[in-house]
């Protein structure tokens, strides 16, 4: 992915996020000099990785796979005084854009459609070797609700939905085409994405990026590599 395309979905992300009357915490405004400046008070934000994330999981495609992604909380699995025991994020994704097949192996999220289109998902059920169940049905929770699902069947969450996803439970979920951009909201327990994502097949959770222009806004997984 390029640093101009990165950029880009940033101000794209920013103006969807506008429309719908969210407004993020200050330091999503911060240049890459502002985070320099402030980067004594902001060691906890660089040790939970809030802030922005645009990926395309190193498949160079990211108009069909990828996402803008901004972490609003977090804290630290393996130090409970960083942070906060939970996390929060949005997912931003345009028309058609999907996340790809994974599970997490600790955390658990409510996916929650906070508004657009529509969030499709597909679901399975892991089995003891990690590999895909293509033929055991799925148990989940949608706001509460027990729904049975079969493997792989397409399951939609509209405006004001949400879906609870647990450890071990194989999803991709992307903006219905025809129906909208979307915003979606992820709650959960505490997120580290360096090491709790399995994906199906086998990707990087963070891409890597040409750098065709100035970085506007440092991404939540350069902070040490930039802010030097």
């Amino acid at each position: 992915m390029k640093r101009s395309e990165v950029n880009t979905a940033i101000e794209w992300a920013r103006k969807l996020l506008e429309d719908n009357s969210i407004a993020l915490p200050i330091f999503a405004e911060w240049t890459r000099d502002e985070w320099r400046a402030n980067a004594d008070k902001a060691v906890t934000i660089r040790k939970t990785m809030l802030g922005w994330d645009v990926t395309d999981y190193g498949l160079n495609d990211y108009k069909k796979i990828g996402g803008v992604l901004f972490t609003v909380r977090n804290g630290d699995q393996n130090d409970k005084t960083i942070g906060v025991p939970y996390a929060e994020k949005y997912i931003l994704l345009e028309e058609g854009q999907a996340l790809p097949t994974h599970f997490h192996y600790s955390k658990t999220e409510d996916i929650i459609n906070r508004a657009g289109g529509v969030l499709a998902l597909k679901l399975y059920n892991a089995k003891e070797d990690e590999s895909i169940d293509y033929d055991n049905d799925v148990t989940v929770y949608m706001d509460g609700i027990r729904h049975v699902v079969g493997a792989g069947e397409t399951v939609s969450v509209h405006v004001g939905g949400s879906i609870t996803l647990t450890p071990y439970l194989y999803h991709s979920f992307w903006a219905l085409k025809g129906a909208g951009d979307l915003v979606v909201g992820e709650v959960s327990s505490v997120n580290d994405d360096n090491v709790d994502n399995r994906f199906n097949p086998t990707m990087p959770r963070f891409g890597e990026i040409e750098e065709d222009e100035p970085v506007v806004y440092p991404l939540c997984n350069e902070y040490e590599k930039l802010l030097v």
